[in-house]
């Protein structure tokens, strides 16, 4: 078993002008592509049966057990790979996307946050505030309830044992530098307000209705 990069579904440039197609692309053939080197390095590994017959969500569930020789490294890569392939799936371009929550994702985001507002301010304070590397989560706990949390590096909410406030991620943000930095420099607030132009609340929708029914966000994960 190895993991192949999932395509893109969308063109480097399809979310200009909030994010470049020269850092998509770096971000995307580079970073991402280093992650599933290193997790499919782990897998032909000696101890690399300790993930064998697991999804890439189901490695993410388990990274606490691991033997102690691959935790970090499938901590590090194979979480990195799922955040990436989850971001690539939440985004998409201006004007064929739906811009704002609907439905019951809006009536739970007013009854949790007091209106989606409140919650946005919330999960920006999450991803201006998280220091150095790492993600920022709309997740949904184990008692069906949103919450905002944010993680370094590459984990996860779906990492139980190793975050502080497990759950299931049905929107996020990557906050790294390599995210923003040729178009943003160090104005991470301001790539952060860029970003909700990109975003698709259907497919956000369609996580929430995934996750509350006991299942998990739907995107591609491709095996090589």
């Amino acid at each position: 078993m190895a993991f192949a990069l999932p395509p893109l579904p969308y063109a480097y440039d399809a979310l200009e002008p909030y994010i470049d197609s020269t850092t998509m692309n770096i971000h995307h053939t580079k970073h991402h592509n280093t992650y599933v080197t290193n997790v499919n390095n782990v897998l032909a590994g000696e101890n690399g049966g300790a993930l064998k017959g697991l999804s890439l969500s189901a490695i993410q569930k388990e990274v606490v057990s691991l033997p102690d020789s691959i935790k970090t490294a499938v901590r590090n890569s194979g979480g990195g790979h799922w955040n990436h392939s989850f971001f690539w799936s939440i985004m998409g371009k201006t004007g064929s996307i739906a811009e704002a929550p609907s439905g019951d994702l809006k009536a739970s985001i007013e009854s949790t946050f007091g209106s989606f507002d409140e919650m946005q301010k919330k999960f920006n304070t999450a991803a201006a505030s998280r220091f150095g590397s790492g993600w920022a989560w709309l997740s949904v706990n184990a008692d069906g309830e949103l919450y905002i949390s944010s993680t370094p590096n590459q984990d996860n909410p779906l990492m139980e044992g190793i975050v502080d406030q497990p759950g299931t991620p049905i929107l996020g943000l990557d906050v790294w530098e390599h995210a923003y930095y040729l178009k943003y420099q160090n104005r991470r607030p301001e790539y952060i307000a860029s970003w909700w132009k990109t975003v698709d609340f259907d497919v956000v929708a369609k996580n929430y209705t995934a996750v509350k029914a006991g299942g998990l966000p739907a995107f591609d994960t491709p095996l090589a």
